[in-house]
């Protein structure tokens, strides 16, 4: 297979304007880069040479266009992705939920699951947060990823230990039920999650959400498109609610009288 970015640059339009209008993707809010590494990987294991080939593909193979959405979506994740995160995200759980009758958190998007099982777990032993008043939504774009996530079940693999990632708790047995390198989420935990498909960055906001975790998503998006996906998540949250991004994200400067640092270092923010 030839190297797809030496392929014509009018050939690699030609394909993202087909993966817009019919794949019904919207490329056009992520950068280049990240478009190009995702339909090349997708390209190898089709067997596809140029860009204008995995066209062809796409027009008539008829599963295709679902595979390819799958790639695109972002969904790089683990329970308990950045540890060092988490003590943040775990001060703001025993907060909110001292403070709040009810504590709603969305989790976008939420890849297959795991952020939102991770605070599942995290509230459930915790003895500082309340996990009776917490419940937590997570959402992505990806049908496959969610099916994943409403059934609950991982397996270890050769590229993801699934007993490392649950290493931050103590002991995991009380929230995972593990058969082998089968690890499936007990009912405890599912109870409190529940998954829908949200399109965070042409979707519309949610309502009365306390914290809000938008992790890895924004290092893969234009600059320009940014601003829309804070404004949703604004809309989103609850008067102080919180706001979580990655440990390498940046909130965008336009809105920085929005958002007010809580936790610089662990990214936490709360809405002004």
């Amino acid at each position: 297979m030839t190297d797809s970015r030496q392929d014509s640059p009018d050939a690699f339009e030609r394909l993202l304007t087909y993966i817009e209008t019919d794949v019904g993707f919207e490329t056009g809010f992520y950068n280049d880069a990240y478009l190009d590494r995702r339909i090349t990987a997708r390209m190898r294991r089709t067997g596809a040479d140029s860009y204008a080939e995995y066209l062809d593909q796409l027009q008539t193979v008829e599963e295709e266009p679902e595979q390819l959405l799958d790639s695109l979506s972002i969904n790089v994740t683990g329970f308990f992705r950045n540890p060092e995160a988490w003590e943040g995200i775990r001060s703001v759980l025993r907060t909110l939920t001292e403070e709040r009758r009810d504590v709603r958190i969305w989790s976008a998007p939420c890849a297959d699951g795991r952020e939102p099982y991770s605070l599942a777990m995290l509230s459930l032993d915790d003895p500082e947060i309340d996990e009776r008043r917490v419940s937590i939504l997570g959402t992505d774009i990806s049908d496959d990823s969610l099916a994943v996530g409403r059934a609950g079940v991982y397996e270890t693999s050769q590229t993801t230990d699934i007993a490392e990632e649950l290493a931050p708790l103590d002991d995991y047995e009380p929230y995972v039920d593990q058969d082998g390198n089968r690890f499936e989420m007990r009912q405890a935990v599912k109870d409190l999650v529940t998954f829908e498909k949200h399109d965070l960055i042409r979707g519309a906001s949610k309502r009365n959400f306390d914290l809000v975790l938008c992790r890895n998503l924004l290092i893969y998006i234009d600059t320009e498109f940014k601003v829309p996906i804070f404004e949703t998540i604004e809309g989103s949250l609850r008067e102080d609610g919180y706001l979580v991004i990655g440990m390498t994200e940046t909130l965008p400067h336009e809105c920085r009288d929005t958002f007010e640092a809580e936790d610089k270092r662990h990214r936490i923010y709360r809405k002004a």
